[in-house]
C-alpha cells in the first residue's frame, strides 16, 4: 500500500513538472512568434493607428470644406443666373424701345 502511494505521488510530481515545462515552452513559443510578427509588420511599412486617425481627421475636414465650397458655388451660380436673367430682360426691353434708323 505504501508503495502504491509513493508511486502515485511520484507520477503526480512528474506530471506537474511536465505541465510546468510545457507552459514555459508555450510562453517561449508565443514570445518568439510575437517577435517574428512584429519584425514582419515593421518590414511592411504599415501606418500606426495614430497616423491613421490623423489622416482620417484630415480627410473628414477636407470633405466638409469641399461640401461647403460646393454649396457656395451652387449659390453663386444661382445668383449669377438670376442676374443674367435680369440683364437679359432689361436688354430685351431696351431693344424694343430702340428702333433702328430708317
Amino acid at each position: 500500500m505504501q508503495y502504491d502511494h509513493r508511486l502515485i505521488d511520484d507520477l503526480a510530481r512528474v506530471a506537474g513538472g511536465a505541465l510546468g515545462t510545457l507552459a514555459g515552452i508555450r510562453d517561449e513559443v508565443e514570445a518568439r512568434l510575437r517577435q517574428q510578427f512584429e519584425r514582419i509588420l515593421a518590414g511592411m511599412d504599415l501606418v500606426t493607428r495614430e497616423e491613421f486617425e490623423v489622416a482620417r481627421a484630415m480627410a473628414q475636414a477636407a470633405r466638409e470644406e469641399q461640401e461647403k465650397l460646393a454649396a457656395r458655388i451652387t449659390e453663386l451660380e444661382a445668383r449669377l443666373a438670376a442676374t443674367g436673367e435680369e440683364v437679359a430682360h432689361e436688354g430685351a426691353k431696351g431693344r424694343r424701345k430702340a428702333k433702328p434708323p430708317e
